[in-house]
């Protein structure tokens, strides 16, 4: 089965409608010779001559006169197909885990939406063992999570660093357990895991608090007084103060953000490389 190069038709087509190699080449953006060798090649194929061609003039062939109209329902056909591809709605999934973008979030999905305005977005913010197994149940296109046992191989986007944080009225004796505030009773949890080590490291003791609710409900308690949480600075809620220099509490570890992507979308990859991108433009420490 012969297969048209849509590149050969198009010189064709151009050289049909200006009677001149030479025009051709210009309309087109290339040289004479090498619409001479893609005409040459498009005749090959099709076992006959399309252009005769003299020092005086340029015209069809009886044969090429012929293919003209195909030629140009061909690349007609063709470019219908691309136009419908590129207009045709994109959906892209994406987890971003707790305290991972932050007062950000606004500013990076408003970039993704001036950039491709028919992509379709499904944002789901939680913990990072939902959001994992939503991304390996094929539920999300790409997730933005902490690379907290470097297993999977992501594309880097920053650092995140880490403060102990409380309401400026909070109070504690030193002598009594720390009370903390946690997204999750879940030992596995990255946060909760940050957080105890860090004090067990140093010998303090702690109780929780206040447990679960997702990253708002966190900050409300923070905020409340109730208890002093391990925050990332980038969303620590305004009206709180870092306290580890006020209570001596110990250095928190900072953790890598990625991004994982499982889609093969050209118009969801080139979504994320923007979003990529965004993120490191504003990010914070």
């Amino acid at each position: 089965m012969t297969t048209l190069d849509v590149d050969a038709v198009k010189a064709f087509i151009m050289v049909a409608d200006l009677q001149s190699f030479t025009r051709a080449a210009d309309a087109l953006g290339s040289t004479q010779a090498t619409i001479s060798v893609k005409l040459r090649r498009l005749e090959e194929k099709l076992g006959a001559r399309l252009i005769e061609r003299t020092p005086r003039r340029v015209c069809l062939s009886p044969r090429g006169a012929a293919f003209l109209p195909a030629a140009r329902d061909f690349i007609a056909a063709h470019e219908r197909a691309i136009t419908d591809f590129a207009s045709a709605p994109c959906r892209l999934s994406l987890g971003f885990v707790d305290h991972v973008a932050g007062p950000q979030l606004p500013a990076l999905l408003g970039q993704l939406n001036a950039h491709d305005p028919t992509l379709t977005l499904k944002v789901k913010i939680d913990t990072v063992s939902a959001l994992m197994a939503a991304f390996d149940e094929g539920g999300l296109d790409a997730v933005i999570v902490h690379n907290e046992d470097d297993t999977r191989r992501g594309i880097p986007l920053s650092m995140t660093h880490y403060g102990w944080y409380a309401a400026p009225g909070f109070t504690w004796r030193r002598e009594e357990p720390l009370p903390l505030a946690m997204l999750s009773l879940a030992e596995t949890c990255p946060d909760r895991v940050r957080a105890t080590d860090a004090l067990e490291l140093v010998g303090l003791d702690w109780c929780e608090t206040f447990v679960g609710g997702g990253g708002s409900a966190l900050n409300l308690a923070v905020s409340a007084g109730v208890a002093v949480a391990a925050l990332a600075h980038r969303v620590a809620p305004p009206g709180v103060v870092e306290v580890s220099g006020k209570f001596g509490l110990p250095p928190l570890p900072p953790s890598e953000i990625i991004l994982l992507c499982n889609t093969q979308s050209p118009r969801a990859k080139e979504a994320l490389r923007i979003l990529t991108s965004a993120f490191r433009e504003h990010r914070v420490g």
